[in-house]
């Protein structure tokens, strides 16, 4: 009795085996892409570049050209398995910080601010050189309040981090999940 029940358990792994064997083989040849992160890219889609985004607002901020640069870097390589090149990728992001501006809000009864809001803009040329239906040319732009009585000077950068990390978010899902 136990030498059937045995060889039923090894006749089951079998088959269970030769089936999940043979819907990997089946996946892998239909060449479909997944992802968990909801990035869905071709597998043509190889490499991606980054170029500079220079500061072209009105005000400039030192250092917000190269933590917004190095910020989508970071994202993509993060989420993607894409290699970061230098020149042009399959997928090539560039463009300009175009707003950096800080301006009342939410304005008192004594006509007086209560908050001020930073907003920065960015505008992104995204080339998908396998798809190019997929590129766009687009601006972005995200902002964070903070309180009136407080010194931009000290909040200025963790607003700028947290308004990055929005942006970045955005580009980053307009190229790549397609919402």
């Amino acid at each position: 009795m136990i030498l059937k029940h045995e060889s039923k358990s090894r006749y089951t792994f079998a088959v269970v085996f030769v089936f999940l064997l043979s819907s990997l083989l089946f996946i892998e040849s239909c060449k479909v892409s997944y992802s968990l992160s909801g990035v869905n890219l071709p597998p043509e889609i190889k490499t991606y570049s980054v170029a500079y985004f220079p500061n072209r607002a009105p005000v400039v901020q030192a250092t917000l050209s190269q933590k917004f640069t190095d910020a989508l870097k970071d994202k993509i390589t993060g989420q993607t398995n894409l290699d970061l090149v230098n020149g042009v990728g399959d997928v090539d992001f560039s463009g300009e910080i175009k707003n950096y501006r800080t301006s009342p809000t939410a304005i008192t009864g004594d006509e007086v601010a209560a908050l001020n809001r930073l907003t920065i803009t960015v505008r992104v040329k995204f080339t998908n050189n396998i798809n190019p239906d997929d590129s766009f040319d687009t601006s972005f732009s995200r902002y964070e309040d903070y309180p009136s009585d407080t010194n931009l000077a000290d909040v200025e950068d963790d607003l700028i981090d947290q308004i990055v990390d929005q942006l970045v978010e955005d580009i980053f899902n307009k190229a790549f999940v397609n919402w």
